[in-house]
């Protein structure tokens, strides 16, 4: 180092210590007259009044942790008694910002040559806090130098190494938050094995919800890079979610190594929000136990959930979660997987009603159901969609449902970037085969733009409807695929607003009889079978084409060929009113006796069905019956019951090549153009019958 260097240095040194020097001695000579100048510049870099109404005392202690000769010059100790720090001059509802009974502060004076106020132990013994702000953001904890329009950036910086706290009250009134919280500290009359010195208590209120909590930790505070663990353990509970925790801390002003067992349960996921800024749904009630780490960097903190287990309604679940802050939106990634899911759980994920797994003191919909209506009508909200973006993968390996809903695994990938919902895909094991389903919600404007792909395969049909007994015996799988957009704020007016359309196939194979003749009303062969069971028929062909413009669902074709008859269903559902209109046309193949085959009709409403006979054929064959019977002979009022049947078939091969074309949806928001094929197709003649069948191409 250069001479001239040393010279400076130690120069600077010198003055320094000359300072140091000059205060000892004026608190040495007297207090009385060192503390008015204190206060006063104290108050003046504060910009509120500051005073030490007791005593002030200087002594000197021998440094800690020092090296060289550095531990041979002894630090400034600063005991002040009575110190009392007002409000700003604003309309804050105490007096002061604090009152603190007793305060000792260590100072490190080498630290002052690089603009840092090192802090190497503050020692607090009673005092009272008293935090607020107001609506319009005003605090009382912004310190702003008199003469100074706002508080500026200082060249100086606070280091605060160890903190030791003692009968200390904290009160925190936050209009901003509605956050109204008192909070107490205190010793413990000796130091715990795990460490504990201190216990804390709290209570208040927290928008509108009561807070309460309890819990210790360590006697003395070390924010010291390299300092041990600090141990702390608590419960706190935030009107119906409980928070416990249980581990250490490192370095606090950091959160370098948060390293926490937490316990979280509540009425509702979507509670954390205000907590936790994650956005959750509104689930059931759940409890969840994990390991939680967390680090905190300017702009860039992250919280790790690791290896949790919990339960959500009768769901249980498991996985790793972890939430990244950064710019411009928060970012949730993890995976989560449940061994048995119950289906009525994930309910609220799609704005179904959960009935009895709702959480309990849940607010009600923001629109009620119409007790007439099916589908749920209360609004998708996306207002929090653009709090964060998420990329979340779960599994649910069993389904958990009613044993008329054959669904068994649930997959799906979600994603959430700027308020844009996507969830590719979305899986489900059903029938023995899959449904495949690919979905996007786009939450950017008022109304939510909606597209969905669905692909059927292999959906067995004797599991596609377990609850029909004449379907035990049959075999056969259905194909489908469905393309729609929509636009709406809830399930009902996306539906009601749809466009798209819907295919369906079903691959040959054998159906039960019965269901056919019940279908048909053959009234001798219903007997036969009831008498001598059940046999199968082949299946030559099912073929559905539906379009769906502006919620109104057409049958644009659908047809069931098999060797004995030819059913065709006719008709439209809407969407928006929840109305059915369908008609059934069953006709025979071959000679039936005794038949009072009749098309069948499906009217009524989602929640209401109604399903009977048309009666003007009936009673036209009835009629001419009794007529006959009348007029000719006993016997020849069997002729009108006869039904004499088509000797051909339908001609499966175009009916199988319209249904696996590829459905199409225009984008959301937009109609769907009408085409030419969308109106049924005129009668014809039944074409021969086929030697075989495509496969289809799925």
């Amino acid at each position: 180092m250069p001479r001239y260097v040393k010279i400076i240095l130690w120069g600077c040194v010198a003055v320094v210590a000359s300072l140091v020097l000059c205060v000892a001695l004026a608190l040495t000579i007297g207090a009385d007259y060192a503390k008015p100048w204190i206060n006063r510049q104290a108050s003046a870099i504060a910009g509120r009044p500051v005073a030490v109404q007791g005593d002030l005392t200087l002594s000197w202690v021998k440094p800690q942790n020092q090296n060289g000769w550095h531990n041979w010059i002894p630090w400034p100790q600063i005991h002040a008694e009575q110190l009392v720090v007002g409000n700003p001059p604003s309309d804050q509802t105490g007096a002061n910002m604090a009152e603190v009974k007793s305060l000792t502060v260590e100072l490190n004076p080498w630290a002052l040559f690089n603009h840092t106020v090192e802090i190497s132990n503050l020692d607090i013994h009673g005092a009272n806090l008293v935090l607020e702000r107001q609506v319009d953001q005003q605090n009382n904890w912004t310190f702003t130098p008199d003469g100074a329009t706002k508080a500026t950036p200082s060249p100086w910086t606070v280091d605060l190494q160890k903190l030791s706290l003692e009968q200390v009250a904290l009160q925190v009134k936050d209009a901003v938050s509605r956050l109204d919280l008192k909070a107490t500290i205190d010793s413990l009359p000796e130091v715990t094995p795990e460490g504990y010195g201190i216990e804390w208590t709290a209570n208040g209120t927290y928008n509108g919800a009561k807070v309460s909590g309890k819990g210790q930790a360590g006697k003395i505070l070390s924010l010291q890079q390299n300092s041990a663990p600090f141990p702390l353990q608590g419960a706190m509970t935030v009107g119906t979610t409980t928070i416990s925790l249980d581990g250490s801390l490192t370095k606090p002003q950091a959160l370098a190594a948060l390293d926490v067992r937490l316990k979280l349960a509540g009425n509702t996921m979507s509670a954390l929000y205000p907590l936790t800024g994650v956005v959750l749904p509104n689930t059931p009630p759940y409890h969840t136990e994990g390991h939680l780490v967390g680090t905190l960097e300017a702009g860039h903190s992250k919280w790790l959930y690791e290896n949790f287990k919990g339960v959500v309604g009768k769901s249980d679940l498991e996985g790793t979660l972890q939430y990244q802050v950064q710019k411009p939106r928060s970012l949730l990634t993890g995976t989560v997987e449940s061994k048995l899911l119950r289906l009525k759980d994930l309910g609220p994920l799609i704005g179904a009603d959960t009935s009895d797994a709702k959480a309990k003191g849940a607010q009600a919909p923001k629109v009620k159901q119409p007790a007439d209506k099916v589908l749920p009508v209360d609004p998708i909200s996306t207002a929090a969609w653009g709090a964060m973006d998420a990329d979340v993968k779960f599994t649910g390996q069993k389904i958990i449902r009613n044993k008329d809903l054959p669904l068994d695994n649930l997959s799906t990938h979600l994603v959430l970037t700027d308020r844009v919902l996507s969830l590719t895909p979305l899986n489900f094991g059903m029938a023995g085969g899959t449904l495949s389903n690919t979905i996007k919600l786009d939450g950017r404007g008022s109304q939510i733009k909606a597209n969905l792909t669905t692909s059927a395969r292999h959906l067995k049909l004797k599991r596609l409807f377990p609850a029909a007994q004449t379907m035990d015996a049959s075999f056969g799988e259905l194909h489908g695929d469905a393309s729609l957009s929509a636009e709406g704020t809830s399930v009902a007016t996306l539906l009601a607003h749809s466009n798209g359309e819907i295919k369906a196939l079903v691959s040959k194979g054998t159906i039960s009889k019965l269901l056919l003749e019940t279908a048909g009303l053959n009234v001798a062969n219903i007997i036969m079978v009831r008498l001598f069971g059940d046999k199968q028929i082949v299946l030559n062909c099912l073929a559905g084409d539906f379009t769906v413009s502006k919620g109104l669902m057409q049958v644009r074709e659908f047809t069931l060929d098999t060797q004995d008859a030819i059913v065709n269903i006719t008709g439209q559902i809407n969407l928006a009113t929840e109305q059915l209109d369908l008609n059934i046309n069953p006709e025979n193949k071959t000679l039936r006796i005794f038949t009072l085959r009749s098309p069948l009709y499906v009217k009524g409403t989602f929640k209401h069905p109604d399903v009977g006979v048309q009666k003007g054929p009936i009673i036209v064959r009835a009629g001419a019956a009794i007529v006959l019977g009348v007029i000719a002979t006993p016997f020849a009022a069997l002729l009108p019951l006869l039904n004499t049947g088509e000797n051909g078939s339908n001609d499966c091969a175009s009916l199988l090549a319209r249904a696996n074309k590829v459905p199409k949806a225009p984008p959301a928001g937009e109609t769907r153009k009408t085409e030419s094929r969308d109106r049924p197709a005129a009668s014809k003649a039944p074409a021969k019958p086929t030697s075989a069948q495509p496969k289809p191409e799925h």
